[in-house]
């Protein structure tokens, strides 16, 4: 017998009769678990998210190719614009999460934020085929090439939509994964089971509707229009707009505090700062005493431990931020390194480079399952642990494999820079390097490999550390990691091309031939191993919150 299962002989049982605590009904009604949430709920939010990764990614997997395109930006700027709205987009959600879980609610955060996708992709899709909002295209007669490319008022009507997005995500993103995990009860066994299988399975969903908008969208966009191509995007929206809407009967709410979330915690921080401060000068136990007491009267001891918990995972979200700084390259770099490629499946179907990013999605796809069904089973009987390995483990792993995701692409971009030399391609930015778009295949694979440990590990992670009542600002948190990575990459790829660019072997180059992204690679390599060496350090000495009933595998 395990432990965990004598451990929960000794658990009062679980009442599944009475109501839920602390969830109400769309009525704000008492809630049981026969008539709620579970699986059914669960369904109808990942359709939501499906939908929603389409449009997303619709935009995102082949945003540097239309900067580059008809706006006409230089790599370097487009690179940098890229990771900057990516970067909003991942941090944005501290905002929403903490609106979320004091005043609006997941559900009412989450069809705010469908309505704001909706204005969004709109007006993207208007900016690429209203005249006035299109940007002029360089005509080589004319000798006169002041009026090629985006005016300022283009750039702004573009950005501002594409910002909306950014917006939008900052409410759907951690309250949906929130909002999604709320449907499981922690207390009943399996259906903690269950939740830990939804985290999977809410990363399986998004990998579909990435997918799907790489090799369906990216072909729109390439080869009909970005008209199209951007506004399809909306008209999905609508669609998970419905799809979330139908299943509000069947939905458990968290009943919130009408508290701010950085609110209660920066008031409670602040007077463990003072008092903390007040004790290191008092000479006397019975000052210390009393101190303590002042301590009390002014925050309850739940939210002591409510600010002590968020502070022991600062150094795990500190030392998982380099893996945000290599997934930052998957929808840049990679992107452009795989243009250059030769890109013919046959002789008359070239794929678009943006739809490579199908090969992580699809790793994705095919992973997950196996990690779910095969791989956990067989580990927890070894581990003994419900999830087959732990939270923190599952990052560690991640990152390791993300590591070897840089080294791999540092070495086909070292071979593609060879292969140009050797066929005198080096001054030929546009021409076709002889190499198979299968050469960059593996680091597609290796990256979503990683997504599988890292990123779902980091979603469970920090809704499960967190507080009840704040469990939104945990995913946020998480989403803030990718958000900092895309931050930091666009500063570095910044200064490394003003310092590089000052003798003339500019890293980032607009003829790619004459770059050094394997230099950059090889960079981030050796960040991600340094930082990974910090991650496993802090991981070792956390320690995991206390739950009241352990998970049963099921």
């Amino acid at each position: 017998m395990s432990p965990h299962s004598m451990e929960s002989q000794h658990q009062p049982l679980l009442d599944r009769s009475g109501p839920l605590v602390g969830f109400v009904d769309y009525r704000g009604h008492p809630i049981h678990h026969s008539s709620s949430g579970g699986w059914t709920s669960g369904l109808f939010l990942l359709g939501l998210e499906v939908a929603s990764r389409v449009a997303y990614y619709g935009v995102s997997a082949n945003l540097i190719t239309y900067l580059t395109g008809p706006l006409m930006l230089s790599n370097a700027a487009a690179a940098a614009a890229t990771n900057a709205w990516s970067g909003c987009a991942s941090m944005l959600p501290l905002v929403g999460a903490s609106l979320a879980d004091s005043w609006l609610g997941r559900y009412r955060a989450i069809a705010l934020a469908t309505l704001l996708y909706i204005l969004g992709y709109g007006m993207l899709a208007l900016s690429a085929v209203l005249p006035p909002l299109q940007p002029s295209q360089c005509d080589s007669r004319s000798m006169n090439i002041s009026y090629c490319g985006a005016t300022s008022f283009q750039l702004a009507f573009f950005f501002i939509s594409l910002y909306l997005v950014a917006f939008a995500q900052g409410f759907e993103k951690p309250c949906g994964l929130a909002f999604g995990a709320d449907q499981f009860d922690q207390n009943d066994p399996k259906e903690c089971a269950s939740r830990s299988s939804f985290f999977n399975w809410w990363y399986f969903a998004m990998s579909i509707g990435a997918t799907i908008a790489v090799i369906v969208l990216s072909y729109i966009q390439d080869n009909i229009g970005w008209g199209l191509g951007f506004g399809t995007p909306s008209i999905i929206m609508i669609l998970a707009l419905i799809i979330f809407l139908l299943g509000t009967s069947t939905y458990r709410f968290y009943v919130m505090e009408k508290n701010s979330s950085f609110g209660r915690l920066g008031r409670t921080l602040a007077t463990m700062a003072r008092t903390s401060l007040r004790i290191s000068t008092m000479r006397s136990k019975a000052e210390e005493k009393d101190a303590e007491s002042q301590h009390d009267k002014t925050h309850t001891v739940s939210e002591i431990e409510e600010a002590r918990s968020i502070l022991r995972l600062f150094p795990i979200w500190a030392t998982s931020l380099v893996y945000g700084l290599s997934f930052a390259q998957l929808m840049t770099f990679f992107t452009k390194q795989t243009q250059t490629l030769d890109r013919h499946l046959t002789s008359s179907i070239l794929v678009p480079s943006a739809a490579l990013l199908s090969f992580g999605t699809i790793s994705i796809i095919l992973f997950i399952p196996l990690y779910d069904r095969i791989i956990v089973p067989v580990v927890c009987k070894i581990s003994k642990t419900p999830s087959g390995i732990t939270m923190l483990q599952r990052v560690g792993t991640g990152i390791a494999v993300s590591l070897l995701t840089m080294v791999v692409a540092a070495l086909v971009e070292m071979k593609r820079l060879k292969t140009a030399r050797e066929y005198g391609l080096v001054d030929q930015p546009d021409a076709t390097i002889p190499m198979s778009l299968w050469w960059v295949v593996p680091q597609y694979v290796l990256i979503g490999i990683a997504d599988v440990f890292t990123v779902v590990g980091l979603q469970e992670f920090f809704y499960d550390q967190m507080p009840d009542s704040m469990r939104s600002l945990g995913l946020a948190l998480y989403l803030s990691i990718l958000g900092s990575g895309a931050f930091v990459s666009s500063i570095l790829i910044s200064c490394i091309d003003k310092i590089t660019s000052s003798n003339g072997k500019t890293w980032f180059s607009n003829n790619l031939n004459r770059a050094h992204l394997d230099y950059f690679y090889w960079l981030l390599a050796g960040l991600t191993a340094f930082e990974l060496m910090l991650f496993i350090y802090f991981s070792r000495g956390y320690v995991y919150r206390r739950r009241s009933m352990p998970c049963e595998i099921v």
